[in-house]
């Protein structure tokens, strides 16, 4: 068995079989195969796709690449949140401290940026002296102490997928079924968590653009997870325009913690609660509700706020930033961009801003690249806003003047219209 064999079956359209891409997997991680072997096979995989048992196959693998994770001797029920991905998503870091208030336990392991939509660890890891990456012991340790804890990926936590998911990252195989799959799901099941929630995005700002797509990978997702006796479901979400207002690392933090004080956007601090109450309402605790009664409660008192500042404490960070925002980074500049007729905002091409955030150095154009934490776009005009002629439609936070040509771009962003739209609900089905 040879890896160019593998590449060439699946060039061809054939059927990989477990023991292909248990040998790729493996030499992946061995670093007997090179990058630019398994690039050539992640393309192939990507143009041609894999069928449901090639998916379960290279899940099973990736899942197995390293440790797993045993968080039995946490007690009570250990839930988890995951996102596909889209532009302004900063979900996790309201809910899962929100969730964790609510009597289940939260170990929280996500990624970073993938193509033009952000990650979370690169986001957490805005926050001054926020340490992400905490060993497994310290991980358990600090969930049985406080409730909750999120870090990123760690290094022998289904290592395969951490490979993949940077080349992925730089050679134009972000937007594939079975590579999203795999990724999200091998994370999954190394873990220990009792209740999963998928949160699938669709719309131009995600890697689904289609609602159809979008069901298709939530189904094949819960298949798999069902396969290894998992409680998961799915929120099938709108990404037709960015989450909130926020596109871009610290800028989105600060408007988690704005939502945490009951200060946050309306679409975002919808989705916050209505995933949140599927979530616990799934976990046996709460009808949806009470869920969703107690999650505005421990919004309105203060506690989900303040466990978000202990949490941040215990990983080393900062936690004044959540009673005070200006500490997190700051852009050397501001510039508005301002409407030029007046009307309806009736569009915003959320891959452009997810691009264009990138641009400014909020993204990764290539795995070596630094993040500049403090750059980003907060949108001051959502779909059908009002807007008359002048209106700030946006500010740019930059830290380099911005070009001519990147100006350009912005202005095709947002479209204005004389009447407004069909509005777009933020959830569109539950499976």
């Amino acid at each position: 068995m040879n890896i160019i064999e593998i590449i060439e079956k699946k060039r061809d359209r054939k059927e990989l079989s477990e023991e292909e891409i248990q040998y790729w997997i493996d030499g992946l991680c061995d670093g007997s195969i090179p990058d630019y072997q398994s690039t050539a096979l992640l393309m192939a995989i990507y143009l041609n796709g894999m069928n449901e048992k090639e998916t379960f196959y290279l899940t099973k693998a990736m899942t197995y690449s390293g440790e797993m994770l045993d968080f039995s001797s946490i007690d009570g029920i250990k839930v988890d949140k995951h996102s596909s991905g889209g532009v302004g998503d900063k979900t996790s870091i309201a809910l899962m401290p929100l969730l964790a208030t609510c009597g289940v336990k939260v170990a929280k392991m996500s990624g970073g940026a993938l193509g033009f939509m952000g990650g979370t660890v690169d986001k957490l890891s805005s926050i001054p002296g926020m340490n992400v990456f905490l060993p497994k012991e310290k991980l358990i340790e600090q969930v049985k102490e406080i409730g909750i804890a999120m870090v990123g990926q760690t290094g022998n936590l289904c290592p395969a997928d951490k490979k993949i998911y940077a080349l992925r990252d730089v050679t134009g195989t972000v937007n594939s079924l079975p590579l999203i799959v795999s990724s999200i799901m091998s994370k999954k099941l190394a873990c220990g968590d009792d209740v999963i929630m998928l949160d699938v995005k669709y719309g131009d700002g995600s890697a689904m653009k289609e609602l159809d797509d979008a069901r298709e990978l939530a189904k094949a997702m819960i298949s798999v997870g069902k396969q290894y006796g998992k409680n998961i479901g799915a929120c099938l979400t709108s990404m037709s325009q960015p989450l909130g207002n926020a596109v871009g690392n610290a800028l989105e933090v600060r408007e988690a913690i704005d939502t945490l004080h009951g200060k946050g956007p309306a679409d975002f601090t919808d989705l916050v609660l209505r995933s949140g109450a599927e979530l616990l309402e799934r976990s046996g605790l709460y009808t949806y509700e009470d869920a969703m009664n107690k999650l505005k409660e421990n919004i309105a008192n203060g506690s989900a706020a303040a466990l978000l500042k202990t949490m941040i404490e215990h990983q080393g960070g900062d936690g004044r930033v959540v009673d005070d925002t200006s500490l997190l980074p700051q852009a050397r500049f501001v510039t508005e961009i301002k409407a030029e007729k007046s009307g309806y905002v009736t569009d915003l091409k959320s891959q452009m801003i997810g691009e264009l955030s990138m641009a400014l150095g909020a993204g990764r154009r290539s795995a070596e690249d630094e993040i500049d934490y403090a750059v980003g776009i907060v949108l001051n005009k959502k779909v059908n806003d009002p807007v008359r002629e002048g209106d700030v439609l946006a500010y740019i936070h930059h830290d380099s003047p911005l070009s001519e040509e990147w100006l350009e771009k912005y202005s095709q962003v947002t479209e204005i219209s004389e009447n407004p739209t069909e509005p777009v609900p933020i959830i569109a089905e539950v499976l």
